[in-house]
């Protein structure tokens, strides 16, 4: 029986797709990329917000629809449990969020007698599985490391707390490891993610233990970059911005969705009320040629014209390097479902509009400053036209803008090559690698 796998939404979710595939790897069974050629096709759900659950749904009716035996994993099932069957009697098998190990047991029940098996725990308990190797989905110059799993907020729009479970913190030990085993198998760069990474080790360590993490990490030879996504903004310490600083592997780029910065909104939201101005100067004051990413929520049930204008002076104020914004969803079973003052999609359509409008502006006006510099970048490919594609510190994969560059010499995918930047548009940038 061959097996392909389907992933949604996040990085989170693809490590959690590797994890599958590794798992059944180990126990013998014949895994493929192509789902046309499969059996089983095991389709790994989002459930973030409305748009990301369709999506997932359209997976799995196709894939019934072409005669697959489907096995549902991770959001969609861990929110909906009994009623996903209900409303798709075709599905061969579930698994929950936390219950990704299963996936073997399942594979076997339903190629044998039994026609359907599910394993959804009631109170989700992501427990990583360890001694597995990752069947990676993508390889190339970097790759990400779930250093943590589950969610110790409740924010006001967020269902991730229900289908995720308390945080729960991977081992530095094992990271290391991991993080080892990447560098042997050509990965130049890591990308450490959780739901909020700067919590990392407040369960297990009884502090925060990300900067120990860095420590440990710069440490492996052969690793070029750390980078670290989805920071929360009461967690920055000082401890850890100076980190990010000191170490020459730690990329010089800070995620921290900062969701609003307006204090009456913020509250509703349930996120910490501080003076996010100020942080952006003490972030950028201790980490020399920092870029700083953030992401917005427009519309929230009862954000007024005032407090997004009060919004789009900030933006305007704080010049992020990178920015995402977001208009809001309104998912059941979070506080703000049921709060008066929704939002019409028009508005927040308009409010997302216009501070992207503004955000494009001072991209490309950052994006300028980099011309006639030379910068490291990493090597991703080459596009179709032979120009070789790059990524500065400052972008993320997948997410970031790129940089693309002639080069007179062959260049190596994962190796880090200096550019000479020659000019620069919204989002990417053009050079010559020297």
């Amino acid at each position: 029986m061959k097996i392909a796998l389907l992933n949604h939404g996040c990085a989170k979710n693809l490590v959690d797709s590797e994890l599958m595939l590794g798992l059944l790897a180990q126990r013998g069974h014949e895994v493929t990329l192509d789902d046309s050629a499969a059996d089983i096709v095991v389709v790994n759900t989002c459930s973030f917000i409305h748009d990301a659950e369709k999506e997932s749904v359209q997976s799995i009716l196709q894939m019934i629809k072409d005669g697959k035996k489907v096995i549902v994993t991770g959001c969609l099932p861990q929110k909906y449990k009994g009623e996903l069957k209900k409303a798709i009697p075709e599905i061969a098998g579930m698994v929950g969020t936390s219950d990704i190990k299963e996936i073997v047991d399942i594979v076997d029940k339903i190629t044998g007698k039994k026609e359907y098996f599910e394993k959804v725990s009631e109170k989700p308990e992501y427990i990583y599985p360890e001694n597995v190797e990752r069947q990676q989905i993508t390889v190339g110059s970097s790759s990400y490391i779930k250093i943590a799993d589950g969610c110790n907020y409740h924010c006001g729009y967020c269902i991730i707390p229900q289908l995720r479970g308390e945080y729960r913190s991977r081992s530095i030990e094992n990271i290391v490891d991991e993080a080892k085993n990447l560098v042997k198998k050509g990965v130049t760069e890591i990308v450490l993610i959780a739901q909020d990474t700067t919590s990392y080790g407040i369960d297990i360590y009884k502090k925060l233990a990300l900067p120990e993490l860095l420590e440990k990490l710069n440490e492996i030879e052969g690793l070029g970059w750390i980078r670290i996504m989805y920071a929360y903004p009461s967690n920055l310490t000082d401890e850890l911005l100076e980190a990010i600083a000191r170490l020459d592997k730690v990329v010089k780029y800070i995620d921290i969705p900062l969701q609003h910065s307006n204090p009456q909104i913020l509250e509703a939201m349930r996120r910490p009320v501080s003076d996010y101005d100020e942080l952006i100067k003490k972030i950028r004051a201790k980490i020399p040629n920092v870029a700083i990413r953030t992401a917005f929520i427009v519309g929230y049930p009862g954000e007024t014209d005032e407090q997004f204008e009060e919004l789009y002076e900030f933006v305007k104020r704080a010049r992020f390097d990178r920015m995402g914004v977001f208009e809001y969803s309104r998912e059941k079973n979070t506080v703000s479902y049921s709060m008066d003052c929704q939002i019409p999609a028009k508005i927040k359509k308009q409010r997302r509009n216009k501070l992207m409008k503004l955000q494009q502006k001072i991209s490309r006006e950052i994006n300028e400053t980099y011309v006639g510099k030379i910068i490291p970048c990493i090597v991703e490919g080459y596009a179709d036209d032979g120009f070789v594609m790059l990524r500065s510190e400052h972008d993320a994969p997948e997410i970031d803008g790129m940089v693309y560059a002639k080069s007179e010499n062959p260049v190596v995918p994962g190796d880090i090559e200096n550019v000479l930047i020659e000019r620069a548009d919204d989002y990417d940038l053009y050079g010559v690698v020297q």
